[in-house]
């Protein structure tokens, strides 16, 4: 008997420690959702606005995903031609590259512009000569690789952006520590790369997680309830059994 009421109340003590670990965990994808919502918030509303200059080499070392990701950019330059660098990526279109070239602003700073996809099997038009202006998307490096692949620097083979190891092997010194996702250009036609083709889409399951932790600690309430209700259900037959036996 001594031995079944241990096990009721470690039983007991696990359930009410399960119910307040889903309840903390229910509660932390509530504030992530709020984040998330307010991270989309701000992303949607840098798409649509106002293109501004791209931001001075004094605020290089500030950049970071929170503040800039996906701020709208205006550049103006010239492209460094012969230096562009492919990089693996599958769209909507199929398998193919993103094509980065450098450019050269007024300041001797240069920015890696992603001109546009390209299929794999076409080949991508050179960069136009002389003085261009680029609307864009600011976007952070890529350090490493892909999935499951390292970027090959050595062989030429690129499975992301990564800015400081393109600027390395094309040997460019004074390089952003972004890029910049081209807009599409009306005027531009049906050639390669194609431009505008940034994907911006943010999972976000919080709530069906939150849903999933408190649904878990109810049913873990439930269950110290029901451990409870049991227990003084024993203790009232217990008393009247004993009351039984005194009379």
């Amino acid at each position: 008997m001594q031995a079944s009421r241990r096990g009721r109340l470690a039983l007991l003590v696990l359930l009410a420690c399960c119910c307040a670990g889903f309840i903390a965990l229910g509660s932390w994808q509530v504030q992530r959702l709020h984040w998330k919502r307010a991270l989309i918030a701000r992303v949607d509303a840098r798409v649509h606005a106002a293109p501004v200059p791209p931001p001075a080499r004094s605020d290089w070392p500030r950049i970071g995903v929170e503040r800039d990701e996906y701020r709208r950019l205006e550049l103006r330059g010239t492209y460094l031609r012969g230096l562009d660098t492919q990089t693996q990526a599958l769209t909507e279109l199929g398998a193919g590259h993103w094509v980065l070239s450098p450019l050269q602003l007024a300041d001797g700073s240069i920015v890696l512009v992603n001109r546009g996809f390209v299929l794999d099997g076409a080949r991508p038009a050179l960069p136009p000569p002389g003085e261009v202006r680029v609307r864009g998307l600011l976007r952070m490096s890529e350090p490493g690789g892909g999935f499951l692949r390292d970027n090959r620097p050595a062989q030429d083979r690129w499975y992301s952006r990564d800015v400081a190891a393109i600027a390395q092997a094309r040997g460019l010194g004074d390089v952003a520590p972004y890029f910049v996702d081209a807009e599409a250009d009306a005027g531009a036609g049906s050639g390669w790369p194609r431009a505008g083709m940034t994907v911006i889409h943010f999972r976000n399951q919080h709530l069906q997680y939150a849903l999933t932790w408190f649904v878990l600690a109810a049913m873990a309430l439930w269950g110290v309830l029901r451990l409870l209700s049991e227990q003084r259900r024993m203790r009232h037959h217990g008393i009247h059994a004993n009351g039984d036996a005194h009379r």
